[in-house]
């Protein structure tokens, strides 16, 4: 398949092996997403992070097939910091635009429709009608990727799947708080030595010569010359002095370390989220919020 064309079915796409557009391997692909309007596949989930554990979604804009790879636009760094969404489930919208919002993508169309993962996928392989509308409608007879309907669907879902504006239905939205960590510099470690001075006393023990006068006795019999005049004679005397001398010798290796400590930090914030009022033929304004929702229009896929 040509670079840029679109896929037209679902089938062969489970099970390929990812790479992004630099040739690096991104892991395996799961599940592929088909759009309720035109039955295409637009995504694919494949499983990054450690041993796998992680799903994360990809846009087919822009992929090419290649024998067992699948050679998609974005880069292995950006898949796996897509934004988290269970890959078991409808893709909302509100989720979509999110997910092409982070790869800088344009929806194709600027319409906004639900995507429902396609049937056969490796980790769902025998569920029936995963391609309709109704998204997780149950077990039964296999779909057909551009089906969008299934027996036993509700109403209110299939009308969703003709993609036309209905006028007795709204959207309500809710903001969801994403929290995450940067890394900034706060601050800098310097190591410096400089030269000081210090007083520095020992003992060393030093000797020198005295003089001091000894007499002897001449004995008989000791042959002495003897003369009587004036004579001098003198000896050198001699004494130790104190030197010191200075040597420049290593004592310590000094370096500066990093160690990295984790805390718990708790982070509260606003977010806003819409909440659905009803008045009806009476005039009567009825409950707002979920209660309501879920009373009048059943449970949301």
């Amino acid at each position: 398949m040509a670079q840029g064309e679109a896929f037209t079915s679902a089938d062969g796409l489970a099970g390929l092996t990812a790479y992004d557009r630099t040739g690096e391997k991104i892991g395996s692909v799961e599940q592929v997403y088909l759009d309720d309007r035109t039955g295409r596949p637009e995504w694919v989930t494949v499983k990054t992070g450690l041993f796998g554990m992680k799903q994360s979604f990809v846009p087919l804009t822009g992929a090419r097939r290649q024998e067992d790879q699948l050679h998609v636009a974005a880069t292995k760094e950006a898949v796996k910091e897509a934004p988290r969404v269970d890959a078991d489930q409808h893709l909302e919208p509100g989720e979509e635009q999110d997910l092409y919002t982070h790869y800088g993508l344009t929806r194709p169309g600027g319409a906004q429709t639900r995507t429902a993962p396609a049937a056969g996928g490796r980790d769902r392989a025998g569920t029936a009608g995963m391609a309709g509308t109704a998204g997780m409608a149950g077990a039964g007879a296999g779909m057909g990727a551009g089906d969008g309907r299934k027996a036993g669907a509700r109403e209110f879902a299939t009308r969703s799947a003709a993609g036309d504006d209905s006028k007795d239905e709204m959207v309500r939205s809710e903001e969801r708080l994403r929290v995450g960590t940067e890394e900034q510099e706060v601050g800098h470690a310097r190591l410096r030595k400089v030269v000081v001075t210090e007083d520095v006393k020992t003992s060393v023990p030093i000797s020198h010569e005295e003089v001091r006068v000894v007499r002897e006795p001449i004995r008989e019999g000791d042959r002495m010359r003897a003369d009587i005049g004036e004579a001098e004679t003198e000896v050198t005397l001699h004494a130790e002095k104190a030197v010191t001398r200075k040597e420049t010798v290593p004592v310590e290796r000094v370096r500066l370390e990093t160690e990295k400590v984790t805390e718990t930090q708790e982070i509260s914030d606003t977010v806003r989220k819409e909440q659905i009022e009803f008045d009806d033929a009476k005039g009567e304004r009825g409950a707002k919020g979920e209660a309501w929702r879920d009373r009048k229009q059943g449970p949301r896929h």
